[in-house]
């Protein structure tokens, strides 16, 4: 039955499922028509809300950007690679090979999310130039569905805007005040409720990756293409000018400035993780793998591609965000209402103190299809849902996290994110969010069921 249900679904996606950027248009289209119809605006306040917000996240796309990049690097780096063909070579069976993978890609994720999709990725196809007859859509749909618990995790976008005090202030402008202080990891990332949901997907997303894989003839193996590697890159400098260049010397001066930088941040009173520290973490850790500046800068040269359709897309998904948020004043004649609001506001509306998480959690999944960004979907959304969770004696952490589990959990369907993964794999998003949609119905369930948890016993 589970099988049927499966390769349903995988059809279902196959068949109807545009490119990621035909999808971005979409849903572009979709959001102007929505907000004329629940705001009462017209289409020309759409196109100035469009064009207006179309700019708005580009030090956030950069950040993004460097989350991909540097975390790539990384897991291309020589010794990880040395650590991903030890890894390939422990799996004996194809159920052993997608359980592996899918635990890797969860941790990795949660560690940095942009680390964690491509070392996953990397992971699944060497473990498919092994030999074992293991479904190679479905190894790579697992890697990605290793991405399910970025946001409750180190490099969640959400719970590391609030973790400082100026970034809170900025994140939940427009709220009359109501949170000022930041709200620290301790509160969100290591919070018993959100390290139990953690836990939670960590045992049971592997276990319904294995039972999709398919049987006999239906199996689809890597093309063996595929199967070749380049060889890793030896320096010989003569010049001065390429000595430079592979000075171990001038790469260890920045790691020691980096790793001081670092460790004093750290060490200071009321220290939080944010997406710039987390960033140069693994700018440092690079260049520790890497060993010589000039190597460094291949790396991040190649990796940089990955990066690309995911900038070609945030001006698109900035403009939606621009759709979502953008309001007419009640003054001129408007509702005063966004369709963020409206979404926003629908779920509040039928919300009780113990409630309230979950159904904040499902307007951040509903969001999250139109704000794929989970810093944008805050500015969304968190100038409307952390004043209500105030109003209705919910912790400011738990309604962040809500949303953030929201934006975190319809990615399983929302192509955007898997573009690196399937850069890596050489394959397309029709290839594997068939499996995905299955893991985002039973995640949806235990998510669900967390969210409830916390707002019982918070």
């Amino acid at each position: 039955m589970f099988k049927k249900i499966t390769n349903a679904s995988v059809t279902l996606v196959q068949r109807y499922l545009p490119d990621p950027f035909i999808f971005c248009i979409i849903l572009t289209i979709v959001s102007f028509f929505l907000a004329m119809i629940f705001t009462g605006q017209g289409p020309l306040a759409m196109v100035m809300h469009w064009g207006n917000g179309a700019w708005v996240l580009l030090a956030f796309s950069m950040q993004m950007a460097l989350v991909l990049v540097l975390g790539s690097a990384m897991a291309n780096s020589p010794p990880m690679k040395k650590l991903l063909k030890t890894l390939a070579s422990i799996p004996q069976t194809p159920s052993q090979a997608i359980m592996l993978t899918t635990v890797v890609s969860l941790l990795a994720c949660w560690l940095n999310w942009g680390f964690g999709l491509i070392v996953g990725a990397l992971l699944a196809k060497e473990i498919s130039k092994t030999g074992l007859r293991v479904d190679y859509p479905l190894i790579i749909a697992s890697a990605y569905t290793g991405f399910l618990i970025w946001h409750g995790g180190f490099s969640g976008s959400i719970p590391l805007a609030i973790a400082t005090a100026p970034a809170a202030g900025a994140a939940i402008a427009n709220t009359g005040g109501v949170v000022t202080e930041a709200i620290s990891t301790g509160q969100t990332i290591f919070a018993w409720w959100n390290l139990l949901i953690v836990g939670v997907l960590i045992v049971v997303v592997p276990l319904i990756n294995t039972a999709m894989h398919p049987k006999g003839d239906d199996v689809k193996l890597i093309n063996p293409a595929m199967l070749t590697e380049e060889p890793e890159e030896v320096l010989d400098p003569k010049t001065p000018a390429e000595k430079l260049e592979a000075s171990r010397l001038l790469q260890w001066v920045m790691i020691a400035i980096a790793i001081a930088f670092i460790v004093r941040r750290m060490t200071t009173p009321g220290f939080s993780l944010d997406l710039n520290i987390v960033n140069l973490i693994f700018l440092t850790l690079g260049m520790i793998f890497y060993g010589r500046p000039i190597l460094y800068v291949r790396a991040i040269a190649k990796t940089a591609k990955a990066a690309g359709p995911i900038l070609l897309q945030f001006p698109f998904y900035a403009g939606i965000q621009g759709i979502m948020v953008g309001s007419t004043a009640v003054a001129a004649g408007g509702t005063g209402l966004s369709l963020a609001a409206v979404i926003s506001n629908a779920f509040v509306a039928i919300s009780t103190p113990v409630t309230f998480p979950l159904f904040a959690f499902f307007s951040g999944g509903i969001v999250n299809f139109f704000v794929p960004s989970g810093g944008g979907q805050w500015a969304v959304q968190g100038p409307i849902m952390m004043p209500a969770g105030q109003a209705l004696g919910v912790a400011p952490a738990l309604s962040a996290m809500a949303v953030a589990w929201g934006d975190a959990w319809t990615n399983m369907i929302q192509p955007f994110w898997a573009l690196p993964a399937l850069g890596v794999a050489g394959l397309g998003a029709r290839n594997i969010m068939g499996y995905c949609l299955i893991v985002l119905f039973v995640s949806g369930i235990l998510i669900s069921g967390g969210m409830l948890l916390a707002g019982m016993l918070s």
